[in-house]
């Protein structure tokens, strides 16, 4: 058994454009003098998305994609920004953080690891900062922990047994695992796939990289943040992440709620 205390945060997918089907868009339009100078392919489809609605592609205003994008934010045209998609995959977070992450619906897919399929006899456990950092009380967290594994490992085997009367070997290990499971605590490791469009990430990290979030959904929110920045500077640029007083960060900006 591993005992985690930091999520990790992969960067997996992001879009690419069809750069000669732009083309073909723009030459069938008499629009084909314009350019943008952003290589991001999502601040790019989101400008174009942009510049659809008033067709304002023949007179575009200085300031390139930033610009653009800067505008967006300010007047709240948020519905441009659906159009830009990432895909993430989070390990190291518990069972409470993605019951937490689910929430988020609308702009978002998941696909999570499954207890049904997947053996947790040697599962790990994320532990709570402010437990960890107390001797006492991590004892405590962790003979609870440990004492829910093999509660778990001992239902499996004996429910297995229970379940011999089921021909199929995968279903009999399905039903003992998804009953055992009910004794596992909400500190399990987990892992989760997840694709969202930028609007749905702004408001989740407006809402999660705050002093008002849980810790572990804090410390996601301020990763993915961080990545964002780097892969979408002009989309993501106006989030600054200031350290609160537990080490973790808080995401500002004058652009909420687009």
């Amino acid at each position: 058994m591993k005992i985690i205390r930091k999520p990790a945060v992969y960067l997996v997918g992001r879009q690419a454009t069809d750069e000669s089907e732009i083309e073909r868009f723009l030459a069938d339009h008499d629009v084909s003098t314009w350019t943008t100078d952003t290589s991001v392919a999502g601040e790019k489809l989101c400008e174009l998305a942009g510049r659809i609605c008033y067709m304002s592609f023949a007179k575009p205003r200085p300031g390139g994609n930033a610009a653009y994008t800067e505008r967006l934010l300010a007047v709240g045209h948020g519905s441009v920004f659906e159009h830009a998609t990432w895909n993430f995959i989070i390990t190291g977070v518990s069972r409470s953080f993605t019951h937490e992450l689910v929430r988020h619906r609308a702009g978002f897919g998941y696909s999570q690891l499954s207890q049904r399929y997947v053996d947790e006899s040697v599962a790990d456990f994320v532990e709570p900062d402010c437990i960890a950092d107390h001797d006492e009380l991590h004892e405590i967290w962790q003979s609870a922990v440990e004492y829910a594994q093999q509660a778990y490992v001992k239902l499996v085997d004996g429910l297995e047994h229970t379940f011999e009367h089921v021909e199929d070997k995968t279903l009999r290990r399905k039903m003992a695992r998804q009953a055992a499971r009910s004794v596992l605590p909400n500190a399990t490791e987990t892992k989760i796939f997840i694709t969202a469009n930028s609007r749905a990430l702004r408001h989740f990290i407006e809402l999660r990289a705050n002093e008002h979030a849980e810790t572990e959904i804090r410390k996601v929110a301020s990763k993915i943040c961080r990545i964002l920045q780097q892969q979408a500077p002009n989309i993501f640029g106006d989030y600054r992440l200031e350290e609160l007083p537990d080490g973790t960060l808080a995401a500002r900006t004058e652009y909420r709620k687009v």
